[in-house]
């Protein structure tokens, strides 16, 4: 099929190519991830000898990894996460500068290394052992002399500093807490407001949500934290704390919570309408589909809130786990971005990343993170992509043998040309072909390989407008007038513009 590397307009998805040594240029980079692939790891990959970063994530490769691929004298990066590979090779320490990303059991690993564990473990405790022994001779010979030259008793002296140590670090986050605006319940209150966890709506991954009553009647949704969640301590502090700071019409309110013993909870404003997921594949989407005005309505909105807390927080926040079920619905289906547990923010104008060792879900995660171990703005950016394209097609991120929606939109579009190749069957081509391709382009843009090509959320948001009143120009028939989530100046502007750039 040629030379990947000699003609720059004719690039190959997935490979990038560098010059190393003269003008050669040679293959750098090769992203396979999400490519269907199956089998052994080739040990082929070794023979691109100026290889720097090798992407085989989320395929069904299986069996172990040729030793001759990290031992690459120029690889910097190697991703082998979602595959079935042994542990063998995966429990192996890599030497070098060498960032080598998988998800293999921790466990798994270190049921291998329990006999030389058992040797540091001797020799440890023999060198504590001894230091101990040394320390009490010191100390005994400290107190005698501060007996001679003071009346304060050491005994008592120790015994004040410890209480002061002990119970620090779980009282003062609690009391950070307690400064916050936000409601503190007890248990009882929860088992009141939900008769006694009565109403099942849902479960994510911190736990499960009920349906509640307030004493006012206002509805709200208790999240209760199970013991088999994998947020933890952190990550509820985190959804506290930014909650608290974050106020905006497109971000979920949170009314309170519960931290009582081993008991935590959250409990926000209650979204009737469920989510964004529901509705393109879920429960409600058996029901009737929703309209393509609505839908760029609903992902305009939530990008207005991540816009916000990208621009409008002080100092700004981080998302992290963008995705469709975490737009959430109220009446009228009006877009709430929710579920902050995972949420970082900048230190100051300076930090422009910060350095995550898990974050997101599958499917919608910044590719570029699996390389550089960072999360920026654009890594928030590139999830909200693949939400415009779930919008769009209302298909799912990953599709087993099909790979991710990336690649099958872009595989589509250049085959036929035409957006309606992927435009969701169940609209019917019931809308505007250049609100189509306005979502379906700006998706794209938010899903570029490097973070520095992609747009600003504030971008996103003026390009959604545009396809949005390029929607409601058409007359459509279900919803004919501009929602409050557009400004009445910002809707005479693009009625005034001939409805944004033109597209297509």
């Amino acid at each position: 099929m040629g030379d990947p590397c000699f003609r720059t307009d004719y690039t190959w998805d997935g490979v990038k190519c560098g010059n190393t040594t003269g003008n050669t240029t040679r293959i750098t980079s090769l992203n396979l991830s999400s490519s269907d692939l199956h089998g052994a790891v080739s040990k082929n990959f070794a023979l691109l000898t100026a290889l720097q970063n090798l992407d085989l994530s989320y395929n069904n490769l299986s069996g172990s990894i040729p030793d001759s691929i990290p031992s690459l004298s120029s690889l910097r990066s190697l991703n082998v996460s979602g595959n079935q590979l042994s542990d063998d090779s995966l429990c192996k320490n890599y030497t070098g500068s060498l960032i080598f990303r998988h998800d293999s059991s921790k466990s798994t690993c270190n049921k291998k290394t329990t006999a030389s564990r058992k040797n540091t473990v001797i020799l440890v405790t023999s060198v504590v052992v001894a230091v101990l022994v040394v320390s009490a001779i010191v100390l005994a010979c400290f107190i005698c002399r501060a007996k001679k030259k003071s009346t304060v008793s050491v005994d008592s002296q120790t015994r004040n500093e410890q209480l002061e140590i002990a119970p620090r670090s779980r009282t003062d986050q609690g009391d950070h807490l307690q400064d916050n605006e936000n409601r503190r319940f007890t248990y009882k209150d929860l088992e009141k407001f939900t008769d006694n966890f009565k109403q099942f709506i849902g479960q994510g991954g911190f736990g499960v949500v009920y349906f509640g009553h307030l004493e006012d009647d206002t509805e709200v949704a208790v999240k209760m934290r199970s013991e088999s969640s994998s947020h933890g301590l952190d990550e509820f502090l985190a959804e506290v704390q930014s909650l608290t700071k974050v106020h905006h019409r497109n971000i979920v309110c949170l009314v309170g919570y519960c931290w009582e013993k081993n008991h935590l909870a959250l409990v926000y404003e209650y979204m009737s309408q469920g989510n964004l997921y529901d509705h393109l594949r879920g429960k409600d989407a058996a029901a009737e589909a929703l309209n393509w005005a609505t839908r760029v309505r609903i992902v305009l909105e939530a990008a207005q809130g991540l816009d916000y807390l990208h621009k409008g927080c002080s100092p700004p926040i981080i998302h992290r786990d963008v995705k469709s079920s975490n737009i959430l619905l109220g009446q009228n289906l009006q877009a709430k971005v929710a579920d902050l547990g995972l949420s970082k923010t900048y230190i100051s104008d300076g930090h422009t990343h910060i350095s995550a060792t898990a974050a997101g879900t599958a499917g919608y995660m910044d590719p570029e993170y699996y390389f550089t171990g960072r999360l920026t703005e654009s890594s928030d950016v590139y999830s909200f992509g693949v939400v415009l394209l779930e919008a769009a097609t209302g298909e799912p991120p990953l599709v087993p043998g099909q790979g991710h929606i990336v690649q099958r939109v872009k595989q589509r579009v250049s085959a036929t040309g035409d957006v309606g190749s992927v435009a969701d069957p169940r609209l019917g081509a019931a809308y505007d072909v250049n609100s189509m391709w306005k979502v379906v382009d700006t998706a794209m843009a938010c899903t570029a390989e490097s973070g520095a090509g992609r747009p600003t959320m504030a971008e996103v948001v003026a390009q959604l407008k545009d396809s949005l009143a390029l929607e409601y120009a058409r007359g459509n028939d279900d919803d004919r007038s501009f929602p409050a989530s557009i400004a009445a100046s910002d809707s005479a502007a693009l009625m005034m513009s001939g409805f944004g750039p033109s597209a297509r």
